[in-house]
């Protein structure tokens, strides 16, 4: 049995690596916020999540598929829910059937047993939920999913398998066959379907019946009993791991349930905090790699929204066609928290999630990677220029073409003049290779080159700053100003102006 309910035709693996780059990921776009808002405080849904996250797409066609079923999910919270909690309390009672220290076959033959039973009252409820709301679904995963369950698990099924579980009880003792090897020694143990339990009224009458011999064992007599135990145990050895594999078949299908809905579940969390909160939300719109591609109504910054209790402020944006997005502005304007919601954006969109925004559309990235300036750190035995060129050096022998990187203020450990160099070195060569770029920058030098360049594989973006110094936190389409305003946040904050300050 599979479920597919995240690929098309393969099963997930939680277990696959992490990207390298998936630590500075979590730093620079803040994921543990969002993590922590799909788990809810459970440990196992924030590792899924987390896998999930980092295990982008590569193909429209497989995103459109989960968003598929992830809408199914939204429709029908309690139901995906039901199922989850059904999966996650199998699991949790198979691990509470004792195990004990002893391996016999008898032993595995009673616990595997045990388990089945089990399991056949948890496989009895998906398939009564299958029965009963599967109409309900219309994506092809949970079309397939609950095919699956009343295909494989119809009264036939159950019937045979407890019937199966009478027998292996052996409640009327253990039937086996051998016959003598070498040396006398017993060989080829068979075990045999018992005997009827009932014989004829004629044959009871008249003697007749199977012949048979009885051998009683005296109660002190250990060694008689281990023997008779251990030939119990070579008779019942095949049937045991038999049904050992069974459970474990069972087991792994459950296990892979639980798996694949706990990311939808992670999902349904956060889809409840952002639409009770009042923020739009969307499935975006896919498209195949190398199309360069990306247009949004109303983004905003998951974690951000998810950190403070005031709706935040979303942007628009049409980059389609565009390789290089260049961003600046009044300091404290939102650019960096533009930059990190194209950066979310992104990850959500390419492991299948829903989008912040009110409409989204992007073509598929070869990874997402981001290079954003760092606090001093004193265990640093280099400075911090040596720092950053040492990141950018990793990223640029990791990303590839189609491969979207997020510059936040890179290189401001040093001059304008030598920074600017630096990053327009850096940046052209990884546009030329066919690399999206978004740098969010307060060096003028280095994007009034660019802009002077009139390149129309870029755009250029500015923080809003109104006349009275107030930030809107939108940004607009505009080219660089020789100032940050950096006069508005000293009034702010101390109440009175510099002389010699631009404004």
């Amino acid at each position: 049995m599979k479920s597919f309910l995240l690929h098309r035709d393969e099963d997930f693996d939680i277990e696959r690596e992490l990207p390298p780059n998936a630590a500075a990921l979590s730093q620079d776009l803040e994921l543990d916020t969002l993590l922590n808002a799909m788990s809810g405080g459970d440990e196992f849904l924030f590792g899924v999540a987390r896998t999930v996250l980092f295990s982008s797409l590569a193909a429209p066609e497989d995103i459109l598929y989960r968003q598929d079923v992830l809408s199914d999910c939204i429709r029908q919270p309690e139901i995906v829910t039901q199922v989850y909690s059904i999966a996650a309390e199998a699991i949790r009672a198979e691990k509470q059937v004792y195990r004990g220290i002893f391996s016999s076959p008898g032993y595995v033959l009673h616990r595997a047993i045990e388990v089945l039973q089990l399991y056949v009252g948890v496989l009895r409820q998906l398939r009564g939920i299958a029965d009963e709301h599967a109409a309900e679904f219309a994506s092809a995963g949970f079309t397939r999913f609950f095919d699956m369950l009343r295909g494989e698990l119809d009264d036939t099924y159950f019937a045979v398998i407890e019937e199966h579980l009478r027998q292996l009880r052996f409640r009327d003792g253990v039937l086996v066959s051998a016959r003598l090897g070498r040396g006398n020694i017993g060989a080829d143990y068979v075990l045999r379907k018992p005997n009827p339990i009932r014989q004829s009224l004629v044959s009871r009458l008249s003697g007749r019946g199977r012949p048979g011999y009885v051998l009683t064992i005296a109660d002190r007599d250990e060694s008689g009993l281990r023997t008779l135990s251990d030939l119990g145990d070579r008779g019942v050895n095949l049937v045991a791991n038999a049904l050992g594999q069974s459970t474990d078949h069972i087991l792994s299908f459950l296990t892979m349930v639980r798996r694949e809905l706990g990311f939808y579940v992670g999902c349904l969390h956060l889809h409840d905090q952002l639409t009770q909160k009042g923020e739009p939300v969307c499935f975006p719109v896919p498209l195949a790699a190398g199309k360069q591609a990306l247009s949004a109504d109303g983004l905003y910054d998951t974690c951000l929204t998810l950190r403070v209790e005031q709706r935040v402020v979303g942007n628009d944006l049409n980059a389609d066609g565009k390789t290089l997005v260049l961003i600046t502005g009044a300091n404290q304007g939102g650019k960096s928290t533009f930059l990190r919601s194209i950066g979310l954006a992104q990850l959500m969109m390419q492991c299948g999630m829903f989008v912040s925004a009110e409409s989204y559309s992007a073509n598929i990235c070869a990874g997402v990677f981001t290079h954003y300036k760092r606090e001093e750190d004193a265990t640093m035995t280099s400075g911090k220029l040596d720092e950053e060129l040492g990141r950018m050096s990793g990223i640029v022998a990791a990303i590839s073409p189609n491969g979207l990187l997020l510059c936040n203020e890179s290189f401001a450990a040093t001059n304008e003049r030598e920074g600017s160099e630096i990053a327009r070195h850096i940046t052209r060569a990884l546009v030329d290779s066919g690399v999206k770029v978004f740098f969010v920058t307060h060096f003028f030098d280095l994007a009034d080159g660019f802009y002077r360049e009139d390149l129309e594989n870029a755009l250029f973006l500015r923080a809003e700053r109104q006349d009275d110094g107030r930030r809107t936190f939108r940004l607009a389409e505009g080219g660089p100003l020789p100032t940050s305003h950096a006069q508005d946040v000293y009034q702010r904050i101390f109440g009175e102006s510099q002389p010699g300050w631009g404004g």
